[in-house]
This record gives C-alpha cells, structure tokens and sequence, in this order.
C-alpha cells in the first residue's frame, strides 16, 4: 500500500473511533437526563402536593387551610403517573369530603395523614426504582465509553509507535547513505523492501549510487596520473614547499624542502606538522598557523633567516590556506594549507648594498650641502657687500634648494639607519612640555609665513615620559610641517598633549583635505605619497617616524577622513604620575 492512502486510513480510523466514542458517550448522556427529569417531573411533584396536603390538614379546620387542601389535591390527580398512586389519591379525596359531613370529624385527619403517606411511600418506591434504573443506565454508559476508550487507546499508540518509525526510519536510513554518498563510499546501497514510494526511492538511490561508482571506478586512473604529474612538478620546483592537510598532517614535500629542514622524506611525510616541530626547529617556525580566509585562501608572509648552501639565506614564508566550498554545500570547508618559501638572498643582499651606497652617498653629500650654506651665509653678510635684489633672490633660492637637500639627505641617513637595526638611541626623561614646546618653535616661523594659527591643548600635570629628546622632537616637527603643507592658507592646526591611561599622546590636528580610506594603511610605509597631493618630499617622513617611536616602545597612527582633516599621533609611556602642585 501505498505512503498517502496508508496514512489517510490510519487517520481516518482514528477520526472514526473518536467520533463512535463521542456518540456512544452522547446517548449514554442524553438517556441519563432523560430518565432524571422524568423523577423531577412526575415523583418530585407528587411529594411536593403531598407536603403541602400534610401541612394544610394541620389547620384543616380554617378555610384557606381547606383552599390549599383541595388545590394540591386537585394538581396530584393531574400528576398521577405510577401504579397504586390513582387509588391512593381518590382515598384521600373520600375521605377529605367526609370531613364536611361525617358525624366524627375527629378521626378522618387521621386517616388522611395516613392516606398521604401511602401515596408518598408510592412515589418513593417509584424514584428508588429509576434511581437503580439511572444507576444501570451510568454503568452501561462507563462501560461503553471504556470499551471504546479503550480501543482507540489501542489504535493510538499502535500508530503512535508504528506509524512514525514506518515514515522515520526509511527516511534516517536514506540520510545516512546519502552522507556516505558525500563522503565519497559510493558502495552504500539501501534495502527498502516495501511496494510504497519509499521502495521506489530506494531503487532510484541505489541506481544513482550504482552510477556513481561506475564513474568513480573509470576516472581513478586518470586521477592517479594527475597526482604524479602534480608530484613531478612540486618536485622540480626550486623553492621549498610543504603541504598540510586539515588535520596538519604533512602530505607533501618537495626535495628543496627536505634539503633545509635536514630531515628525510619518510620522516616527513605522513607525520603531524606539531609532532616534527616538538623536534625541529626549522618546522615550528614554518607550521606557524594562520586563520583561513573567507574567500577560500589566508597568505601570512614573514622573513626567515636559514643556514643553507654553506651560507646565511633569507627566505620569504608564503603560508596559503585553501578552503573550497563541496558540491552541494553552501559553507566553505577549509582542506589544508601550503607552506612556500622563496629564496630571496640575492634581493637581500642588493638591499643591503643598496642601503651602504645611500648611506655613504648621503654622508658624503652633507658635507658640501653644509659648505654651501656656509658660503651662502658669508655671501649675506655685509662685510662682503651690499647685494642687488636679483642677487638676493637668487642666493635665497640656493639656500631654500640646500635646505631641502640637507633634509633629503638627513632622511636618507636616518632610513639607512632603520634599514640596518643602527637606530642610536639616547633614552632619558624627559617632559612632554619641553618636546611639544620645541616643536612648536622649530616650526613657528614656517606657519607664521603661510598665516597657519598653531594652538596647544595641554593637559595641567603630565607625566615624564622615557624617550629619546632629539628623535621624538623629530617626529613631532614632522608631524606639524606635514600639517603646515596641507593646511590652506588661514587655516588652523592644533597640538594636543594629554594622559592615555599609562601613557601619554601626543596628537597634532589640522583642517586640511584629509586622507581617504584606502591610503590610511599604507602612509607610513617608505616612499609612499597619497596620490593628487604636492610632491614636496621623499616620502620618508612618516616612514621614519613609525620607526623612531616604534623604537621606543611607543605607538604612532593616524585618524583621517577625507575632507575633514587629519590627527597624526604617537603614544609614549609615562614613567611617573606627577603630583599636583
């Protein structure tokens, strides 16, 4: 039989056997209520008439008293309704009408009190006769509310406990197979031995799963030859690589891989990327995890410095973790990750040389520059002579050109220090009033020129901070020209110094047209310039600050939006809270 027609007969039964008991308790009910209005109607007035007959032949000798005899005994001949009761009650009609001319009235309310209670014995013996009635009528209809109870009890819990497993369990055992299916056992078959439409379900999962293992089967070749093209490839690349499986179980590596770690391929492969790296160190610096990405693929690069080909090497660490979405899946799943490793020693090697060619170039170009200045300095004393204007204007632009390659060459000398680790610091306290207040003169002349308003919002009673005077002063100044340069004419920059918790920031203001978005992470990278702004510098300046304040164990960032101005800022460690004064 078939699901549909199957479940609408098991529910139609059970419709059935609730509306039979509904029925059954429903006439049960109604014969109840029957045969109690019929003790209401009939026996319950008869005892009332009689009541009132009793209490009106306690006074039979006043008139209302008789009035009220003869109207109940008029209302009982018209309630007569059980056997003997007629008789009883023209008894008592004779002998009331003897009372009006007997001859011994004395005796004959005697006989009609004993009259009446012959008709209420009547009637009593009538109502204890339908109570057993009633009483055999309520145990019928408990009986046949049970029976019926009963059976749909039976009915209920046979489907109850039949029903869902008969729609259930086909449908558990479908699920099953089909995760087995995704997981690839396409050898998982269901046995459904039924004619309903599980039966036809099962026969068409089968044959798809029959399908699947035919197709399976055919392109496992196939499969193995793109393993070991995909090996041969791996192998013959000239960079380290290593990959893992989800589990961090090592699946491949090629032999640059196994030439740097110092170990075997049967000692990697197979083996737990944690349990090799409890033994290598090499390992553990590689297996340093990343979170995947969402879009499928997380790269975490770092320098590695590795003792290879007889030589210090400095390799470059790609971690790439790969995450695919299944067939008929909608979350991605994440399958592994590769480890590559790209010898960049050369590159290294060319910056280094780089970096000694900028560092002595700059070194040795200060000393002319200062020369110049010095020339230029005795040009305008008046001991020389008196100059033209021409002759002025042009020594003032030699002296603005040798100032600005004295700056470009004290950058480069300062990069060439951060690119080497030489950064010298000389630490000491020092108080934030001194390094704003000698910034703020350094630059004064500058912002008076281009009519900028520079303010200071200085918090009473800061503490000293550890720090190295020159180099933060540094950073502040360049903080306030970058600002002087971006602010309009007229504009404003403001220099706040204030307490952050166990620190103390040092933010410089202005109004200028703001940094968008997108440039906001690269700002402080060397040479970077925001692309549309006036190229007046080497796009050092900021590169060098990070460095500076980075180097102190300080903070440096920026909070920009475009068009609405920027805050530069760095934060140092105070080192004593200052009492109030």
């Amino acid at each position: 039989m078939k699901i549909k027609p199957k479940l609408r007969l098991s529910l139609g039964l059970l419709f059935l056997l609730i509306l039979l008991q509904s029925l059954v308790a429903s006439r049960n009910v109604y014969r109840l209520k029957d045969e109690t209005a019929n003790i209401l109607a009939d026996n319950y007035n008869t005892l009332e008439y009689s009541r009132n007959m009793m209490l009106a032949l306690d006074d039979i000798g006043k008139p209302s008293a008789r009035a009220s005899f003869e109207h109940n005994l008029s209302k009982q001949f018209g309630n007569i309704t059980e056997p003997g009761e007629e008789q009883a009650t023209e008894r008592i009609r004779s002998h009331f009408n003897l009372l009006h001319t007997s001859a011994r009235p004395d005796t004959l309310p005697a006989l009609l009190r004993e009259d009446i209670l012959g008709l209420i014995k009547i009637n009593m013996e009538a109502i204890k006769a339908k109570n057993e009635v009633a009483n055999g009528t309520v145990n019928s209809a408990i009986l046949w509310i049970v029976l019926t109870a009963t059976a749909c009890t039976i009915i209920s819990l046979t489907l109850f406990v039949n029903l869902p497993g008969n729609i259930a369990n086909p449908i558990m055992e479908l699920s099953e197979s089909i995760r087995q299916i995704a997981a690839k056992n396409y050898s998982r078959r269901v046995s459904f031995d039924r004619k309903d439409e599980f039966g036809q379900l099962g026969h068409a999962f089968n044959a798809m799963a029959e399908k699947l293992e035919e197709y399976d089967d055919s392109n496992l070749a196939s499969l193995l030859i793109e393993k070991k093209r995909t090996e041969a490839l791996i192998n013959n690349m000239h960079e380290p690589v290593i990959g893992l499986d989800q589990k961090g179980i090592v699946l491949f590596a090629n032999q640059e891989a196994i030439k740097i770690t110092g170990m075997s391929m049967s000692e990697m492969i197979g083996r737990s990327a944690q349990e090799l790296s409890e033994r290598n160190d090499l390992i553990r610096a590689l297996t340093n995890q990343a979170e995947p990405g969402s879009e499928g693929v997380s790269k975490e690069r770092n320098l590695l410095k590795i003792y290879a080909d007889e030589k210090e090497s400095y390799f470059e660490k790609e971690m790439v973790d790969i995450s695919i979405v299944p067939t008929g899946e909608k979350e991605r799943v994440h399958i592994g990750k590769v480890i590559l490793l790209k010898n960049i020693t050369p590159f290294k090697e060319l910056d280094s040389a780089k970096t000694n060619f900028i560092a002595t170039v700059s070194h040795e170009l200060k000393t002319p520059i200062s020369s110049i200045k010095m020339s230029l300095q005795l040009l305008q004393s008046p001991g020389i002579g008196t100059l033209n204007m021409e002759q002025a204007q042009l020594i003032e632009s030699i002296r603005d050109d040798s100032e600005r390659l004295l700056k470009i060459t004290g950058e480069l000398l300062n990069m060439s220090q951060v690119e080497t680790g030489n950064i010298q610091l000389n630490i000491q306290t020092a108080a934030p009033e001194v390094i704003w207040q000698y910034a703020l003169d350094a630059v004064r002349f500058q912002a008076e020129l281009k009519n900028v308003d520079l303010s200071a919002h200085i918090e009473p009673h800061l503490p000293a901070v550890r720090a190295d005077l020159e180099k933060t002063s540094w950073v502040l100044i360049n903080f306030l020209t970058n600002a002087i340069r971006y602010s309009g004419e007229g504009g404003q920059i403001v220099i706040s110094v204030g307490q952050d918790k166990d620190r103390v920031s040092f933010m410089v203001t202005d109004h200028g047209q703001g940094i968008d978005k997108k440039y906001r992470e690269k700002i402080f990278n060397r040479y970077f310039q925001v692309p549309g702004s006036q190229k007046s510098g080497t796009g050092l300046g900021l590169a060098i600050s990070k460095e500076f304040i980075e180097a102190q164990g300080g903070e440096i960032g920026v909070e920009s939006e475009l068009g609405s101005g920027s805050t530069f800022y760095f934060k140092l460690a105070a080192v004593e809270v200052a009492q109030p004064a």
